[in-house]
């Protein structure tokens, strides 16, 4: 991870920044959810054409949920973002944005942005990290298990009546204690 550099974002002040960063995937496989009686089963799929996505930021600077933002920055390029917010009621840490720009993946910047992020909420009391992702995002699900994070559940109506909606959302949580 030489050369770059993790820090606080302001997101009145980096919503540009935030907004360059490559959120897209493509991947040559999905995450099948299929009903099992009470249960469901996830099988990975293999595609017959690559999908390709890319998550919306929205507008950073505009009111969200997020506490805190940190950037990835190789010079004056933003390579990566991670947002969290703080939910005292369970002692988790939600993860609300973790992207590295595709050409900066698997160089250790999604960890190093992670763990950076881990720091403050370990601080408050966090006993849980937390994070949601589409069955789409094979690579990501694969990425946060790399990170530590295991399969916790899922939604088949979270994404009813959004641009996602046929997805399915995945949760997934890592402990931190």
């Amino acid at each position: 991870m030489e050369g770059i550099e993790i820090r606080p974002a302001n997101v009145e002040r980096d919503a540009g920044l935030i907004r360059s960063i490559d959120t897209s995937f493509e991947t040559q496989a999905i995450l099948d959810v299929q009903a099992d009686g009470r249960g469901f089963r996830l099988v990975e799929k293999t595609l017959e054409s690559p999908l390709s996505k890319a998550f919306d930021l929205g507008r950073p600077d505009a009111a969200h949920e997020w506490e805190r933002v940190w950037l990835a920055l190789d010079g004056t390029q933003a390579v990566g973002v991670i947002a969290t917010q703080q939910e005292t009621w369970n002692l988790r840490v939600k993860i609300w944005h973790l992207y590295v720009d595709g050409g900066h993946r698997r160089r250790g910047i999604g960890r190093q942005l992670l763990e950076t992020a881990l720091v403050p909420a370990r601080e408050a009391g966090a006993r849980t990290a937390w994070v949601e992702t589409t069955n789409l995002n094979l690579p990501g699900v694969r990425a946060y298990e790399r990170l530590g994070f295991q399969l916790c559940g899922l939604d088949t109506s979270l994404y009813v009546g959004t641009a996602a909606e046929g997805e399915v959302a995945l949760f997934l949580s890592r402990t931190l204690v």
